[in-house]
């Protein structure tokens, strides 16, 4: 009777550290802190509850298509160092591809675990790779839970890291939509500041709206500054005269 309540109890105190763990994930999403402070603190917090040799993200570069190595606690050089795989290469290629999580016992004889040499040295033996999703089901990254030991995650485990993973790929989601949106802003600013240096310049010169407009074009070509930066010099000018 005693085991079952110690048992009960040391299962409630590890709820209690992966809600707490959640909370501060959830807290530094919505704060003001930058995406890679945030993936940092997700991988280091993940790392402390869950007990794991090493954590670490990986992020699928739209630009590319390649998927890198963003965010892990590990100080290792060999670990830490500038990583990218391909779609479907290694076990976090595979991960992305297959829109499914990887649990693997031994890394040593998963045959998708490419860097063996390196888990041999730092002591690496079981790992969960769970697929970071957003809402359409894309997947937009991995998260890789590495233990030292031989280890069997449970199904807490796996659900509290698939939630953390889930958890990341909205912080990467918002951080993205931030910044297109940022683009866009500036974009239809610029746009706008052009277009009220052509009415100056179509007035002071007596040219015609495409003209203006190449004539901004050209200065910006000839001075090496951006067609803002030349639209918003007439329009300074203008409030001078």
């Amino acid at each position: 009777m005693k085991a079952l309540i110690g048992m009960e109890d040391k299962h409630s105190e590890s709820m209690d550290k992966y809600i707490k763990a959640l909370m501060d994930i959830s807290q530094a999403i919505n704060s003001d802190l930058y995406l890679e402070e945030i993936l940092k603190l997700i991988v280091m917090v993940t790392a402390k509850v869950t007990g794991v040799e090493i954590c670490s993200l990986w992020i699928v570069d739209e630009n590319d298509g390649r998927i890198h190595l963003k965010a892990t606690q590990a100080i290792d050089k060999d670990y830490v160092k500038d990583r990218v795989l391909n779609i479907n290469e290694g076990v976090v290629g595979y991960v992305v591809a297959a829109n499914h999580p990887l649990i693997v016992r031994d890394v040593l004889k998963e045959p998708r675990f490419k860097e063996k040499e390196m888990a041999k040295k730092l002591g690496l033996k079981s790992m969960a790779s769970i697929p970071l999703q957003v809402r359409d089901e894309k997947v937009i990254g991995v998260l890789n839970c590495f233990t030292s030991d031989y280890h069997d995650f449970t199904e807490t485990e796996v659900n509290l890291i698939t939630t953390v993973a889930n958890q990341s790929a909205v912080a990467i989601f918002n951080s993205e939509l931030l910044v297109k949106t940022k683009v866009i802003q500036e974009e239809l600013e610029t746009r706008k500041l052009i277009e009220r240096s052509k009415e100056i310049l179509m007035r002071r010169m007596n040219i015609k709206s495409d003209e203006a407009f190449r004539w901004i074009q050209k200065r910006s070509m000839d001075s090496r500054k951006s067609m803002r930066q030349i639209a918003e010099a007439i329009l300074l000018s203008e409030d001078l005269y």
